[in-house]
């Protein structure tokens, strides 16, 4: 018996049939028999004292348990990365949403009748509402006790004031390049928040006996749960145990805490198990959206085209509280002066509180509205020159061994030149963008694969089929019901339906950081692929003894274990299991996997917490637009996209996900709206918000480059985050293309789009 390769074969999900029949069991569907229901009190105005919280009436109401506001709670400050964020908000708020209390009672609608009866004496303050006000020098302080707060970090990235982190790399030798440079190219690019619009609220379901908690969550990334709750909690991690459900998406909205912790100290304040499920407003009101930014770039050029500098000033805006800010404030450096020969490059980013929610991951982070100005101004350059933008782009390209601004070299960036050359053979630059107010625009970009550490065990069954236990969660991707069976399957020689993955368990696996930034299939898949490898080899031991044969002459295939060439020979998978189980033990082999940092200049990185870029992958899109001159409607006509994969495992779950991340960055660059008024969030339903629909996104032709990467499993890079990256630079260059004036600002709205018209039509 023989079995076909389970690597580049588009297998069906595990979870499919369940998530379409309606009967997996997602976070907000889960209880427990005696479940209390809690709800949060949250601030009403994004800026103010707290004079008073009255909770006397809300207590007394019949079918309430339990009424706490941050007298009752944790006194200490915590935080992934600096601890600014209160257990909840004691002496002012800094956002509209902030928790200000929590009841917990026998049903929902008692919880809600109880917070309407607290009373909150609040002295509201003018908010600092965006990044420019909170840089005034005289600007009020978002936290007047900033210098006290702690960095569990260790690391000194720039704090002061209102800037929460700030990185500046100059190397000496700008300011010469622009007076030696026959051009100047200066731009400003301005980009708003995006909300990640999952469709399954942010929920905890918590219990606490014989002093543990356990938590039920639908969340991205269980290990940071059990370790943000133990902080703020003030517990050992030990002590907390986190059970993953399905997930009803996220893109980065899950990575944090958000009501695990409230429902963990209720739960054991009240000796019952506590549910808590945001309601539709908070979870725009608390969503860690992607951050708004302006990015201002300056480029000195030589006549024939030849980049000598760059100067790029980066702010983007934390919201209230730091969230992973810090880290995010060095993307910056991996995003100019990277792909393309700059010559030399000065870049300061700043990160700054304001009075609005914190800000946070969404797919592709800050490199999103990082292409979108790089790529923008990569068309201004052309057009100055009078050259063809594509022909610009690879005239400017670097070549292999090009170092980034961090001194870490890209060994392998002729890959995107590759990516250049396969678009033009789907998509002839100058053949696309002819006639009225039709336009072309391309885009290129490299993007990392997330290092952070992921643990699987493998264990054969006694029936011979196996178990990938792992607490990797499958966010949507596919690479949990999908690639992670395959891999495992493959060093098997069994076919995926026989591999089954575990809902994650912090109790019960190793250490995972969580489905973020494209790592659960290369540095998950490789975990489970070095765990299968080894569980073959016990194999191979274990039927060598029952066939008296050699374990190099042994095959292991199509379920079962046979000699080499005598394939009559041979012993069933079941089998060898059932004797190593009631012989020396059943046969299971655990591994883990971090990527190990490519080589950088320490020296480059003064303030980084994130310091190299790992396993990157590289990328071109390209757009065909056409604009309604009355409306200023944009069509998409075409989009294609050429993306480096790696080896893609399953080829339609990578189309997916380009699919996917393609329709997320058009409704960023055109339909979606989170708009800040003084502070608040203007748009609070999805009927104001303007996600696209199905209508507004056209077939994504795609190619995959296979260029397979020796530590990935079976040549895995990551897939998921890169389709989303290019998106909005290739959009917006082709609108400019198409109306012949500038796009600068983000969303690309109709009113946007015919004051472009009026400008191009007045020069």
């Amino acid at each position: 018996m023989t079995s076909s390769s389970m690597i580049g074969v588009s297998v069906p999900r595990i979870d499919a049939e369940a998530k379409v029949r309606g009967s997996a069991v997602f976070g907000v569907d889960f209880t427990l028999p005696g479940t209390l229901h809690a709800r949060v009190l949250r601030s009403p105005i994004p800026a103010g004292r707290i004079v008073a919280i009255d909770t006397a009436a809300a207590t007394e109401l019949t079918g309430v348990y339990d009424v706490i506001t941050g007298a009752d709670g944790p006194d200490w400050r915590t935080g992934v990365i600096l601890a600014d964020i209160p257990f909840l908000a004691r002496d002012y708020v800094a956002f509209e949403g902030e928790p200000l209390a929590v009841v917990v009672a026998d049903s929902l609608e008692i919880a809600e009748r109880a917070i309407d009866l607290i009373r909150v004496d609040l002295d509201e303050q003018s908010p600092v509402a965006t990044p420019a006000e909170a840089l005034v020098p005289e600007s009020r302080l978002v936290h007047p006790s900033w210098a006290d707060f702690n960095s569990p970090a260790g690391v000194d990235f720039g704090r002061d004031g209102n800037i929460v982190a700030e990185i500046f790399s100059d190397p000496g030798d700008v300011d010469d390049a622009f007076e030696r440079a026959d051009l100047i190219v200066e731009d400003v690019y301005r980009t708003p928040r995006q909300y990640q619009a999952h469709l399954e609220a942010k929920m905890a379901l918590a219990t606490y006996e014989s002093g543990r908690y356990t938590i039920h969550v639908s969340h991205q990334y269980p290990f940071r749960i059990r370790d943000r709750v133990a902080q703020i909690l003030g517990v050992a991690p030990s002590a907390i145990r986190v059970v993953g459900h399905h997930i009803g998406g996220g893109f980065g909205a899950k990575l944090d805490v958000a009501l695990e912790a409230f429902a963990a100290f209720l739960a054991r304040r009240v000796g019952r198990p506590v549910r808590m499920v945001n309601d539709p407003v908070e979870e725009r009101l608390t969503a860690p959206c992607r951050a708004n930014a302006e990015v201002k770039i300056r480029s000195a050029l030589l006549s024939d085209g030849t980049i000598l500098a760059q100067d790029v000033d980066v702010v983007f805006d934390s919201g209230a509280y730091a969230n992973n800010g810090p880290a995010l404030s060095s993307i910056p450096m991996f995003m100019f002066g990277s792909i393309y020969d700059v010559g030399t490059a000065r870049i300061r980013t700043r990160n700054v509180y304001t009075n609005t929610a914190p800000t946070g991951a969404y797919r592709g982070v800050n490199g999103v509205y990082l292409v979108f100005a790089n790529e923008r101004h990569m068309d201004h350059i052309a057009n100055e020159l009078g050259v063809d933008r594509r022909e610009f782009r690879l005239r400017s390209l670097a070549s292999d061994g090009h170092l980034m601004r961090n001194g870490q070299p890209l060994e392998e960036l002729s890959i995107l030149r590759d990516a250049f050359d396969l678009t033009e053979e789907m998509a002839p630059f100058t053949e696309l963008g002819h006639g009225p107010l039709r336009g072309v625009g391309i885009a290129a970009s490299v993007w990392l694969t997330n290092p952070a550490p992921g643990e699987a065990t493998v264990k054969l069954n006694e029936d011979g089929t196996l178990n990938v236990i792992t607490s990797a969660t499958e966010n949507g991707s596919g690479a949990v019901a999908s690639g992670l069976r395959q891999i495992a399957a493959e060093g098997l020689g069994l076919s995926a339906d026989q591999v089954v993955v575990t809902m994650p368990d912090t109790d019960m696996t190793g250490y995972d950081a969580g489905s973020q930034g494209s790592r659960t299939t290369h540095v998950v898949g490789r975990a489970v692929h070095d765990a299968a490898s080894e569980v073959h080899q016990k194999v191979v031991d274990q039927a060598a003894s029952m066939l008296e044969a050699a374990p190099a002459d042994l095959v292991v295939e199509g379920g079962e274990v046979h000699v080499a060439g005598v394939p009559a020979t041979s012993l069933a998978l079941s089998q060898v299991a059932a004797a190593a189980t009631f012989g020396g033990g059943p046969i299971a082999a655990s591994s883990s996997y971090t990527t190990p940092s490519p080589p950088y200049d320490p020296l480059c990185t003064p303030g980084m917490l994130f310091t190299a870029w790992p396993t990157p992958t590289y990328h071109v899109h390209v757009a065909e637009v056409e604009v309604d001159p009355v409306t200023g409607h944009v069509t998409i006509d075409r989009y294609f996209v050429c993306q480096e994969v790696g080896r893609a495992i399953n080829p339609d779950a990578v189309i997916g996900q380009i699919q996917g991340g393609v329709a997320q960055g058009l409704g960023y660059a055109l339909w979606e709206r989170v708009d800040i008024d003084r502070g608040r969030y203007v748009q609070r339903n999805f009927e104001s918000h303007g996600l696209p629909l199905a209508g507004d996104v056209p077939v994504i032709e795609a190619t995959l480059m296979e260029n397979p990467e020796a530590a990935g499993p079976y040549g895995a890079k990551g897939v998921a985050e890169p389709p989303i990256v290019p998106v909005a630079a290739a959009v917006a260059n082709a609108i400019a293309d198409a109306v012949g004036a500038p796009i600068d600002t983000l969303p690309i709205t109709p009113e946007a789009v015919l004051a472009a018209l009026d400008e191009a039509a007045c020069e």
